[in-house]
């Protein structure tokens, strides 16, 4: 009655983790609430309220049309949208169960389901969000055109890898450093509402200024999209092949560093945290 239930192989071992992952997942993607569909609903309209922040920023300034021939809310929302998800991938992953959560007391249950788990759930509902919005201003306000939706979908998606290793590297320290890396994790999102480049065409910024956000993958990720999205836009400034490195890194690192983690992590540490 008590035993806990062993996978003989290591194939049933990995489908057993991809079960427990995709209930952790419906779980994260309900948020607080009973229905998924409250969440979605609030994910929607948070990133609707961004996207209206950001328009009318740009109407305060003196900005009416967009620096590239097409839509101007479609301009906005190429930058706002990859922003979110990255923010909502790093935010997601950082506050998944590490290894002092009390999860981790279960035996199915490791930080790397936790993990993926909470990823996930943030892709999802950022897709979600994105693609009723994208409809719903197709269908009633204004048509729009993409010109590589497939291109513009893998800056999503690498906006949102980005994100994760972002988000592994501080779930792997936040144990040793709690108090610290929550306030870094704030200055992190907070810093990438003007460093993401969103607000901004690369391509007609001084050389200065390019250089001052050239560190950063989402810059990289965000004008690259906008690449994808309208035809006579071609990024001079940034790369794919930089951020996706960058993430690849970011995500080896953070792993190594959960692993150490796990290797030292102690319940005392969370008495007097």
């Amino acid at each position: 009655m008590f035993q806990t239930r062993q996978n003989a192989t290591t194939t049933g071992s990995f489908f057993s983790n991809l079960e427990l992952i995709y209930h952790v997942t419906v779980r994260s993607v309900r948020g607080g609430h009973r229905s998924a569909v409250i969440e979605m609903i609030i994910t929607i309209l948070q990133s609707l309220v961004l996207v209206v922040v950001f328009l009318a920023m740009y109407l305060v300034i003196g900005i009416k049309s967009s620096p590239i021939r097409g839509d101007f809310l479609l301009y906005i929302m190429a930058g706002v949208f990859l922003f979110r998800t990255h923010v909502q991938a790093v935010k997601s992953v950082e506050k998944a169960g590490g290894a002092l959560a009390p999860m981790m007391l279960y035996a199915p249950m490791n930080p790397i389901v936790t993990m993926c788990s909470a990823a996930l759930a943030a892709l999802y509902k950022q897709v979600f969000a994105i693609t009723i919005i994208l409809t719903f201003y197709h269908c009633a306000v204004n048509p729009i055109t993409i010109h590589d939706p497939i291109g513009a979908m893998g800056m999503l998606i690498l906006a949102w890898f980005s994100g994760l290793g972002v988000g592994i590297i501080f779930l792997a320290i936040t144990p040793w450093f709690p108090r610290t890396m929550k306030i870094v994790s704030q200055l992190y999102r907070r810093l990438n509402m003007i460093a993401s480049g969103k607000m901004f065409l690369v391509n007609s910024l001084p050389a200065s200024m390019i250089a001052t956000f050239d560190w950063n993958p989402l810059f990289h990720i965000i004008d690259q999209n906008k690449g994808f999205v309208f035809l006579h836009y071609n990024p001079h400034f940034t790369t794919i092949s930089y951020p996706l490195k960058v993430s690849i890194v970011l995500l080896v690192l953070g792993m190594m560093g959960m692993f150490f983690t796990r290797q030292h992590v102690s319940a005392s540490w969370s008495a007097g945290r």
